[in-house]
C-alpha cells in the first residue's frame, strides 16, 4: 500500500553561496522524493533559508542595508540553482516569513510554560562566526578567529532533562539516528553530561532575530529558530489535519557538521514540548578534493553551475548520486566525473538506445516490432527485469542510493550483452521475427531500465520515454507497445573526449597562478615583544615590527617557545589577514609556522642582512 514520505533538507544559510554541499544534499533529497512519487507514495519535499543572526545582521549593515532586504537579494541564487538542477520541493521555507515567526513563538511558550526555561548569567567565550558560546579548550585550539569574551543574561532550555530520555530513544529506535556509526558518536556525546542550551541573544547585542514571545528585550538563538522550520512547514498550529498528516518526518537529510544540533538539540527540544520525532536523521558525509574538505578558505569549493553548463544537470546528478556512499565522504575530480559518464551513460545507457533505435529504423522502418514467443534468453531478461525493479525498491528503503544506480547499470549492461549475443543484425537476415523479438525485448528492457534511472536522470530519461512513445508507462513489463513509431533522436550522452595534453594528475583547482601568491601578502617581520594572552597556556600577544609599522600579532605557539627565544627573531608573516579578535586582543596577521605531529617550527629567516617588511617572494 501507497504511504506517506515527508523529507527535508537543512534551510541553507543564506550568506552562503550555493556549492556542491548544497547541491548533493537538494538532488539526494529529491532523487528520494522522485522514487517515493513513483511508488505512488504522498510526498512532501521541504527546503530552504536559515535567514537570521548575526551574521546576517553584521553583513547587511557592512552592505547599508535592512537585514530582511538583504535576506530578499541572496535567496534568488538558491532558487534558481534548484530550477536547474530540476528539484522538485513541495515547499521552500525562509525563517523571515510570517509563518514560521509564529510557530518558533508559539512553541517556545509552550516549552517555557513547560517550565523548561529559566534565566541566568553566564560568563564565556563566544564565537561571532558560530554564533554561540565555546569552551575555553574550544578557544584555546586556534580554529576560532572571532571569540569575544561575554558576562550577560540570557535565557537557557533544560535540555539536560531530557539527556536519559534522548539515549532511551536512540537505543529504542535503531533507526533513529542513520548511519550506525553517527549513532554510535551522538551515544558517545551522550555518556558525559549534557549541559542546558543558552537560547536568546540580547538585542543590545543582536536584534535580527524571532523575539522571546515572553521577553521581547531578548531574540531566539538562531539554531531554536532554524529547526523548528521542519514543523511549520506541516502547517503546525494553522492546519492541524495537515501537521497530522505529515509530522514526524521520515527523513532530515543532513551534512554530518551539523549531526549534534539535529540528532541532541532539536529532539530534546520536541521532547519538550511534547512532540513527536522525526522517524530518522540520516547524516552523509563531505564531497572531497583531493581527500581533503572543500571549503572556501582552501579555494577548492566545486560551483555546481560550472559542471552543469559544461555536461548537463542529469550528468553531474548522476555522478553525486553515484559517487557517494551514504554515511561516507566521496572525492571528486573531473577525471572520475568524465570517466563515469563516459563508462556509465555514454557506453552503457546511451549507446543502447542507439544501437536498438538504428536497428529498428533499419530493419523494421521505425516501427517498435512484435515480441513474439519468448525463448530462453528472452525469459532471462524478462525475470532479470523484475528482479532489479524489486531490487531497486529495497535499496531505495535502505538508503543505498548509489547501489540502487549500480544494480540498474548492470541490469543495462546484462541487455548490451544479451543483444550481442542474439545479433540480430545477423538474425534479421535467417529470421525477421525472431530478430524483432530481440529488438522488442531489448528496447522493453531498456524502458525498464530508463524508468528505473528516471529519479536520478529526470530530464534524460523522460526524453527517452518520450522516443519510444511511452512517457506514460510503469515498471510491469510489457508496457511497450507493438505498431508503435520510434521518434528521431539525437545521441543520449555525446562521449566526452578528453585530449591527452589536457588531461591532469590532479584537479586544475589545486594550481594556481604566481598572482594569486603574491596576493598572500608574505613579509618578514621582527618580533619586539612576546607576552602571553591572560588565562591561555597555548596563546602568545605579540609585538612585531613590519617597515616603519608596529603591529599585534596573536599566536598559539606558547608551548613550543619562551618569550626570549621569540625576541629579536626575524619572522615570516602573511600581512594582508583580515583583523581579528582572540581571546579578547586584536590579531592583525599570522605566522608562518611548519608543523609535524605535536611539534612546531617557526619560519625564521636568517643572516645579518634581514630587514623587516620585506615582501616574501
Amino acid at each position: 500500500m501507497a504511504g506517506k514520505f515527508y523529507i527535508t533538507t537543512p534551510i541553507y544559510y543564506v550568506n552562503d553561496k550555493p556549492h556542491i554541499g548544497h547541491a548533493y544534499t537538494t538532488i539526494l533529497a529529491d532523487v528520494l522524493a522522485r522514487y517515493h512519487r513513483a511508488e505512488n507514495d504522498d510526498v512532501f519535499f521541504l527546503t530552504g533559508l536559515d535567514e537570521h543572526g548575526q551574521k546576517v545582521q553584521q553583513a547587511a549593515e557592512d552592505r547599508n542595508v535592512d537585514p530582511k532586504i538583504h535576506c530578499n537579494e541572496m535567496a534568488p541564487r538558491f532558487l534558481e540553482l534548484w530550477e536547474k538542477l530540476h528539484i522538485s520541493n513541495d515547499d521552500f521555507i525562509r525563517t523571515t516569513e510570517d509563518r514560521h515567526i509564529k510557530v518558533v513563538q508559539d512553541i517556545l511558550q509552550v516549552v517555557y510554560d513547560n517550565g523548561d526555561i529559566y534565566e541566568d548569567e553566564y560568563e564565556g567565550f563566544y564565537s561571532v562566526s558560530e554564533e554561540r558560546f565555546i569552551t575555553e579548550k574550544e578557544a584555546e585550539s586556534g580554529e576560532f578567529r572571532d571569540i569575544k569574551k561575554l558576562r550577560e543574561k540570557n535565557y537557557f532550555f533544560k535540555m539536560s532533562t531530557y539527556q536519559q530520555a534522548l539515549i532511551d530513544h536512540i537505543n529504542n529506535h535503531p533507526k533513529f539516528i542513520q548511519p550506525e556509526h553517527r549513532k554510535n558518536e551522538v551515544l558517545g556525546f551522550l555518556r558525559k553530561p549534557l549541559g542546558d542550551l543558552c537560547i536568546s541573544r540580547p538585542k543590545s547585542r543582536l536584534n535580527w532575530g524571532i523575539d522571546l514571545p515572553f521577553d521581547n528585550d531578548y531574540v531566539t538563538y538562531v539554531w531554536f529558530d532554524a529547526l523548528i522550520n521542519y514543523v511549520t512547514a506541516t502547517g503546525f498550529g494553522v492546519n492541524d489535519e495537515s501537521y497530522k498528516k505529515w509530522w514526524p518526518a521520515e527523513y532530515h537529510l543532513i551534512g554530518k557538521d551539523i549531526l549534534t544540533t539535529h540528532a541532541v538539540y532539536w529532539p530534546t527540544m520536541l521532547m519538550s514540548a511534547k512532540m513527536p520525532l522525526p522517524k530518522s536523521i540520516f547524516a552523509h558525509g563531505w564531497w572531497l578534493m583531493d581527500n581533503s574538505k572543500m571549503s572556501k578558505s582552501q579555494g577548492n569549493v566545486v560551483n555546481p553551475l560550472d559542471l552543469i553548463d559544461e555536461y548537463g544537470v542529469d550528468p553531474v546528478r548522476y555522478y553525486l548520486m553515484r559517487e557517494m556512499v551514504l554515511g561516507q565522504d566521496a572525492n571528486f575530480t573531473t577525471e572520475s566525473f568524465i570517466k563515469r559518464y563516459n563508462s556509465d551513460l555514454a557506453n552503457d545507457f546511451g549507446n543502447l538506445l542507439s544501437r536498438i533505435s538504428k536497428l529498428i529504423e533499419k530493419n523494421f522502418d521505425n516501427i517498435i516490432p512484435n515480441p513474439g514467443e519468448d525463448g530462453h534468453a528472452e525469459i532471462e531478461i524478462k525475470t532479470s527485469a523484475e528482479k532489479t525493479v524489486n531490487l531497486i525498491h529495497d535499496l531505495i528503503k535502505s538508503m543505498k542510493v548509489n547501489e540502487a544506480i549500480e544494480e540498474t547499470l548492470q541490469f543495462i549492461r546484462s541487455v548490451n550483452k544479451y543483444l550481442a549475443e542474439q545479433a540480430p543484425w545477423k538474425l534479421v537476415k535467417e529470421d525477421k521475427a525472431a530478430a524483432g523479438r530481440v529488438l522488442y525485448t531489448a528496447i522493453e528492457a531498456l524502458r525498464i531500465g530508463t524508468l528505473l534511472l528516471s529519479p536520478v536522470m529526470p530530464n534524460r530519461t523522460d526524453f527517452v520515454l518520450d522516443t519510444l512513445n511511452a512517457k506514460d508507462s510503469d515498471l510491469t513489463w510489457g508496457g511497450l507497445k507493438a505498431g508503435k513509431e520510434l521518434k528521431q533522436h539525437p545521441p543520449l550522452f555525446p562521449r566526452i573526449n578528453v585530449k591527452k595534453d589536457k588531461v591532469q594528475t590532479k584537479n586544475k583547482e589545486h594550481f594556481i597562478d604566481y598572482s594569486d601568491f603574491e596576493n598572500l601578502g608574505l613579509k618578514t617581520a621582527e618580533i619586539l615583544v612576546a607576552e602571553k594572552v591572560e588565562d591561555s597556556d597555548k596563546l602568545y600577544k605579540l609585538k612585531v615590527k613590519v617597515g616603519d609599522e608596529e603591529r599585534q600579532i596573536v599566536s598559539g605557539i606558547a608551548e613550543h617557545y619562551s618569550p626570549e627565544e621569540l625576541v629579536g627573531k626575524m619572522v615570516i608573516i602573511v600581512s594582508n589577514l583580515e583583523p581579528a579578535t582572540i581571546r579578547g586582543a586584536e590579531s592583525n596577521g599570522m605566522l608562518l609556522a611548519a608543523s609535524r605531529k605535536k611539534e612546531l617550527s617557526l619560519i625564521i629567516v636568517d643572516g645579518d642582512k634581514a630587514v623587516s617588511g620585506e615582501k616574501v617572494h
